[in-house]
């Protein structure tokens, strides 16, 4: 019987970005996996934890502990909610003993996507194919929390007719930061505007990431600026993509 995974979209890429999480199924089914998405489940209450909002943050992280309690594993397609469910929800819970023993027997079954189908699924070539030179952008999230530098990497190497070139500020934030955009708008738009001229330098015909804030905010700066690349995450060239 093949082992069942249940996804949680994150609210970006189920109110903005459904063809990441379907994108994301469709490889996870290829590789044999058995998929189901609860219905039930929401947010996993990053927004309020960075703004300060830590019992609303709770109530939030007590919903995904009950929807998600019995599931045997579950991939997202997000390192920054994959690290606040990984990590920050035992700092939530900090000092409620029975809540934190349940946050710490999930912790092991919660997985980026890109880390999942290299450490779970321990495959490099999902069979995709992907025309095209792209460039990869580092979420900050991933990179300085999750320590995710070179797995997705690994994995574009491995798609077919890909050529993958290194931009200049691969490593730097992208400026969206959630509510950080909002609070800082200038500050974030020229970050913004940084990566994507380190992205018009690469002549990339579209950015890959493993996080659809980033691409939202990256995509968003590039239509200003006239520059027409792509903005892709790992799921959807994984899935195949179009050049």
């Amino acid at each position: 019987m093949p082992t069942r995974v249940s996804i949680f979209v994150t609210c970006l890429v189920d109110q903005l970005f459904p063809k990441v999480g379907i994108a994301m199924a469709s490889v996870l089914e290829r590789l044999g996996y058995s998929i189901e998405f609860r219905e039930d489940q929401t947010c996993c209450g990053q927004p309020a934890f960075n703004s300060g909002f830590r019992e609303e943050a709770r109530t939030v992280a007590r919903h995904f502990l009950d929807v998600f309690d019995d599931a045997e594993y579950i991939v997202l397609p997000s390192g920054s909610c994959t690290a606040m469910c990984g990590h920050h929800f035992a700092e939530l819970f900090r000092d409620d003993e029975a809540m934190l023993h349940r946050v710490h027997a999930m912790e092991p079954r919660i997985w980026e996507f890109s880390r999942f189908l290299l450490e779970v699924a321990k495959t490099e070539d999902v069979g995709a194919s992907f025309p095209a030179k792209v460039t990869y952008h580092d979420s900050c999230h991933a990179l300085r929390e999750l320590g995710i530098k070179q797995g997705p990497r690994r994995l574009l190497h491995h798609v077919r007719g890909l050529e993958l070139v290194e931009m200049d500020t691969a490593e730097e934030c992208c400026g969206f930061g959630g509510t950080f955009s909002v609070k800082f708008a200038e500050l974030s738009g020229a970050m913004a505007r940084t990566k994507v001229e380190s992205i018009r330098r690469t002549g990339a015909a579209a950015v890959v990431s493993i996080d659809s804030s980033c691409l939202m905010q990256i995509e968003g700066a590039m239509r200003r600026e006239g520059l027409a690349v792509k903005a892709l995450h790992l799921a959807e060239v994984l899935a195949g993509g179009a050049a």
